[in-house]
């Protein structure tokens, strides 16, 4: 299958661990499926870009925990980002 969107490949998602992968594939077909159906245009490329916007915040809260919750499990360790 021809991808003739670029914004496609950040919805990737085979990179991922497992349990972030479970989130990322639902957001992957979904913009399959808005690519296959609906035409290229602007409107189509803000529904794109909406949807990576809402798929990266599904990832944050996958792997956001309460600093002040101990029983909050913590599922990777933090990563500071320079």
């Amino acid at each position: 299958m021809i991808h003739d969107d670029p914004l496609i490949q950040f919805f990737g998602y085979t990179h991922l661990p497992p349990d972030l992968q479970e989130v990322s594939e639902h957001f992957h077909a979904l913009a399959m499926t808005i690519v296959r159906l609906l035409p290229r245009n602007a409107e189509r490329t803000v529904a794109l870009r909406k949807l990576l916007e809402a798929k990266d915040c599904a990832v944050r809260a996958r792997v956001w925990r309460d600093p002040a919750d101990p029983k909050t499990p913590d599922h990777r360790p933090t990563q500071v980002i320079r």
